[in-house]
């Protein structure tokens, strides 16, 4: 049972410890303790049950197309048993068959149970974003490091700087006069938030906007303070982002891929049934007969003749199955992964390689997506020689590294004194620190600080000998190194030169912090920074440039002002600076015995001490865009792909982003375009549809979790593939709801990284278009060999189709077609997953999630190959019976007995022949001679039957060719444009030979070796399969410019 909830952010402290029955200075009784455990449980998150191990292994087989392989193998290993049986010895080729396609299931089976575990690992992450102990006043005592679980609602407990918030807290009372929490993996703020004990007056407001809370998970950045427990373990902020990933996970669809292959395994179970039951009923003649004047019942049967063509049947549905499919298929995403991981995409689950092919809507993060996530400093004014003159000064840079750009059109000798102050008061009036790691520049403390001191090191000092020194020293021994500090040359220039002794800091009511510093000349000076407005109204004078000092009248402070307004339409973050040398008592301070100090030690007197100012300059700064962020939002757009940017920052901020990085080109005004989480939450559904409905992007700022998780189902519901992005907690509920999830690799938690499917290592949003355009790509390639490996099928089940409505001996037996299957085809069939990308690939919409995966033009154009296929594997092995030569090319050289096709298609009646005794005659280096006369028929077919399986091998091997491009010509997409696959048809006809030419593994086929003019027939008839899919493509090519003239028209 829980304790009723309550808006503990809109009560004052007292009510709020009346509602709890405590006082800050005694907190709860350990009576009261154990009765509210009771009521409330433990200060955990709650472990969901994870699916048994059992449970896991069967969901791998909830599959249509590992269904249909399960009773293949099932009836093959049941034919191959009865075969053992029957012939007296049961060797292990028998067993061949089934025994490759229950290790494919297996193994397929054994790579999704390590995908689903490793999929639900972001519950046991959110746990180690708990706290374990903390400081809790109890009885009257204070217990230092009591056990975080054991807290519940109403204790009291002590937070200081650096300490990770165990529960959702009140603030009752700041034990200093300012309180930083780090937030942004909760709410998604892009700057560490200022707290205060005033209640926020509305019952339902947003978490950004309780200043008074602080959430578990979070931790303080700056001061310290006393708070007491609202909410505890599944009811914390973090508790309910739990929850909602449990339900997102509830909610999780099949890929589009799977969907695809689903129904296209359910097409190919219909038309395998079909063609199964026509092979045996067009045979049923050989297994039914009726007498010449008899009645319709009276008829014999043959349960041997029966038994056989159902086995004939059973052979036919095993050469339509695609046994390698699943595995090609696993093996073409895997590759695309590592080409994903090379452009900075890491994929965690494998199906997303080919769900990033059909995204309609990128849901898109903006602090470190859009922007770098480091604070810079863009531009800066100072006055000029007259107070009506301001200069304005551009940076250049975006990161954090102080080599990376400068100072449009600055010299160090022209740093005069309004310049030389600014400096002075970024590099002291400052407490942030700049590391590096793996050559990546990060910040220490604030971003804003880290940002200033950046731009120190970019403007210099004015001494030249110290600049020279300066200039010559590395900032950074060695950058590998794990958190190296960068050493900062000109801040410590200006902190030695100007000796820091008190610090005011920073507080919400005045907007500023300030230092007193001791100069060299003896004196103090007062440096200040803070909000410009509040800088401005407690600012008297001006420092201009040539050194003066003049009062700061009205035109001035204007000028200022609309200097500010315009930097701010930009989005940057302006900050004002002062200082001050007439420091009064303050003049003579050095240390905390000076008898000024009590002054310093009340909060309330720094507005005092920080009046009349001496107003220096103003510096705008921003998390900027990245630079290639433009041309992604471009490609998006030429791709078809909808960009809405859902962050959680404010409003003015995300819509100059927006505008600044081309999402919205045309508009000026952003109505329907841009709204605050809140504000499309109010909305009706109608209305939702329609605004998420309209061409165009769209901006929500102010979003919590609930709010990205709606939009996103939203989208879903919609009929949109959606892909989101994210890298705080509050992130998690809506990557795992998204069709593709994709987490922050650098700044993301480890919550955001276990719930997504993709983690981007350079946090970059162009990385995504760019993963766009490869899983597009993927899908291409994946259709290719498809299509490769169908029309192959086609072929040897029209082989066997064509065998048996002929009735001639099997020209191909179960183990070469899986041989040909699994090993032959599967070269080049992986080997097609490395077709490059068409040069147009991003300048097509995206494909409808219900697009077919061959479609009927598609099919037509295979059937015709298949035929083909068929018919020339058929076709040798009747040639090598019935004819001496073909095309010129020698067949009866072996020595071997020619019969007529009738008499091949009445092979069974042969033991009723007379006179009929095929010679001797050569295979390979041995002489086949047969002991009765029928067996010519079956053990003598083995040279014919090579001949077929060398021509269904070697015509599979060009129309793998065909199978480069869907609708381009050889000609335009040509063979060596994939070299890989030149390579994996050598694989293959090397493989071929090698059964072939190895005497153990040609017996254990059934084959044998062939003569080089048998070859060069067989190249001769394999061959054409190129031409004709040449001829096909040309009339489709010729068919589809018709359709675009006549929709033109």
């Amino acid at each position: 049972m829980e304790e009723k909830p309550f808006p503990a952010w809109a009560w004052s402290v007292e009510q709020c410890l009346n509602e709890y029955r405590v006082k800050l200075d005694k907190g709860l009784s350990s009576f009261e303790v154990d009765n509210r455990r009771e009521r409330c449980g433990w200060n955990e998150l709650k472990k969901e049950k994870g699916k048994p191990l059992w449970c896991l292994v069967l969901e791998q087989f909830d599959d249509v197309l590992v269904k249909i392989l399960l009773v293949a193998a099932f009836i093959s290993f049941a034919l191959a048993y009865l075969q053992g049986s029957e012939s007296g010895h049961a060797g292990f080729e028998v067993y061949v068959e089934p025994f490759v396609i229950v290790l494919i299931l297996v193994l397929n089976a054994i790579v999704g149970v390590w995908q689903e575990t490793n999929a639900e690992k972001a519950l046991e992450a959110l746990k180690e974003m708990q706290c374990e102990n903390a400081k809790v006043r109890r009885d009257g005592y204070d217990v230092p490091e009591l056990p975080a679980r054991e807290l519940v609602p109403g204790d009291i407990v002590e937070l200081r700087v650096g300490d990770k918030v165990p529960a959702d807290m009140r603030i009752a009372t700041l034990k200093t006069s300012t309180l930083r929490v780090e937030q942004s993996s909760l709410t998604g703020e892009s700057m560490p938030v200022i707290k205060g004990t005033n209640p926020v007056f509305i019952d339902d407001c947003e978490l950004q906007a309780k200043e008074c809370m602080l959430f578990s998970g979070t931790t303080i950045v700056n001061g310290s303070c006393v708070c007491i427990v609202t909410s505890i373990g599944m009811s914390t902020e973090i508790g309910k982002i739990q929850t909602q990933i449990h339900e997102a996970s509830l909610e999780e669809d099949d890929t589009p891929l799977k969907k695809k292959l689903d129904e296209f395994g359910g097409k190919l179970t219909t038309i395998i049934g079909m063609i199964c039951l026509i092979v045996w009923a067009i045979n049923y003649r050989n297994f039914l007969t009726w007498d010449a004047n008899g009645s319709l019942w009276n008829f014999r049967f043959s349960f041997e003749k029966c038994t056989y063509y159902f086995k004939t049947a059973v052979a036919l549905a095993v050469a339509a199955i695609p046994e390698g499919l699943p595995a090609v298929i696993t093996t073409c995403l895997a590759l695309g992964t590592r080409k994903m991981a090379k452009k900075n995409a890491i994929v965690r689950k494998l199906p997303s390689v080919e769900t990033l092919g059909c995204t309609t809507v990128i849901c898109s993060d903006k602090t470190g997506t859009l922007t770098t996530n480091q604070m810079s400093v863009n531009v800066f004014f100072t006055l000029g020689g007259e107070p009506t003159i301001s200069r304005m000064f551009h940076v250049e840079g975006t990161t954090y590294n102080p080599k990376d750009g400068g100072i449009t059109g600055w010299s160090y000798n022209n740093m005069d004194t309004s310049l030389q102050i600014l400096a002075q008061i970024c590099a002291i009036c400052n407490d942030a620190g700049i590391y590096c790691n793996d050559y990546l520049f990060r910040a220490t403390g604030l971003p804003t600080e880290a940002a200033l001191k950046v731009l120190v090191e970019k403007m210099g000092v004015p001494d030249t000998k110290a600049r020279s020194r300066i200039r010559d020293a590395p900032f950074a021994s060695d950058y590998s190194n794990d958190r190296n500090c960068v050493k900062l040359g000109c801040c410590d220039w200006w902190i030695k030169r100007s000796s820091r002794i008190a610090t005011l800091e920073f507080d919400r009511v005045r907007k500023s912090m300030s230092v007193i510093v001791h100069e060299p000349t003896g004196s103090n000076r007062l440096l200040v920074k803070g909000a410009v407005e509040t800088i401005l109204e407690r600012s008297s004078f001006a420092q201009l440039a040539d050194g003066s000092v003049v009062p700061l009248d009205e035109p001035c402070r204007q000028l200022i002002m609309l200097n500010v307004i315009e930097m701010s339409s930009k989005g940057l973050r302006c900050l004002g600076f002062a200082f001050k040398d007439d420091l009064g008592e303050f003049s003579d301070y050095y240390a905390n015995t000076h008898p000024a100090h009590r002054k310093l030690l009340d909060p309330a007197n720094y507005s005092e001490i920080e009046s009349d100012l001496i107003f220096v300059g103003v510096v705008g700064l921003r998390d900027p865009p990245r630079d290639e962020v433009h041309r992604a939002i471009d490609d998006c757009r030429g791709a078809g792909i909808k960009v809405i940017v859902i962050t959680g920052d404010n409003k003015s901020t995300a819509e100059a982003i927006c505008k600044e990085i081309g999402l919205f080109p045309t508009l000026t005004s952003l109505k329907d375009k841009s709204f605050t989480g809140k504000e499309f939450a109010a909305l009706p559904l109608s209305k939702q549809i329609e605004v998420v409905s309209m061409p165009g992007a769209v901006v929500f700022s102010r979003a919590e979790p609930r709010h990205k998780q709606d939009i996103v189902r939203l989208l879903k519901e919609m009929g949109e593939i959606v892909a989101m992005t994210g890298d705080g907690v509050n992130d998690a509920p809506a990557l795992k709801l998204a069709d593709i999830g994709i987490a922050m690799g650098v700044t993301g938690t480890e919550v955001a990284k276990q719930a997504a499917d993709m983690v981007l290592a350079d946090d970059n949003f162009s990385t995504i278009v760019s993963a766009v355009a490869e899983g597009r790509s993927i899908y291409d390639n994946m259709k290719s060999f498809i299509r490769y490996m169908i029309s192959s099928n086609i072929g040897e089940v029209f082989s066997i189709f064509l065998t048996a409505a002929l009735g001639i001996p099997e020209c191909l037996i179960p183990v070469q077609l899986l041989w040909v299957n699994l090993v032959t085809d599967g070269p080049p069939a992986t080997a097609l997953g490395f077709n490059p990308a068409d040069i147009d690939i991003m300048h097509k919409p995206p494909r409808k999630s219900n697009d077919a995966l061959i479609n009927s033009w598609v099919l037509f154009r295979y059937l015709v190959i298949g035929s083909y296929v068929g018919m020339a594997t058929v076709g040798i092995f009747i040639l090598w019976y019935t004819q001496p030569s073909f095309m010129g090319i020698d067949l009866s050289s072996d020595g071997h007995t020619l019969v007529s096709l009738a008499e091949l298609r009445s092979w069974r009646d042969c033991p009723t022949w007379t006179d009929f005794s095929p010679d001797p005659f050569l295979a390979g280096d041995r002489v086949i001679s047969l002991a009765d006369p029928c067996e010519y028929f079956t053990v003598g077919k083995v040279k014919a039957m090579t001949l077929s399986l060398s021509v269904l091998v070697a015509i599979e091997m060009f129309n793998s060719l065909n199978a480069l491009s869907e609708d381009n010509s050889l000609l335009r997409m040509p063979p060596w444009k994939n070299p890989w696959l030149l390579v994996a048809m050598l694989v293959s006809f090397g493989l071929h030979l090698l059964i072939l030419y190895v005497p153990f593994l040609a017996s254990v086929f059934g084959i044998v070796p062939l003569s080089l003019n048998e070859w060069l027939l067989v190249i001769l008839i394999s061959a054409p399969v190129v031409l004709i899919d040449e001829t096909l493509k040309y009339i489709g090519r010729r068919q589809l410019c018709s359709n675009q003239k006549y929709k033109a028209i």
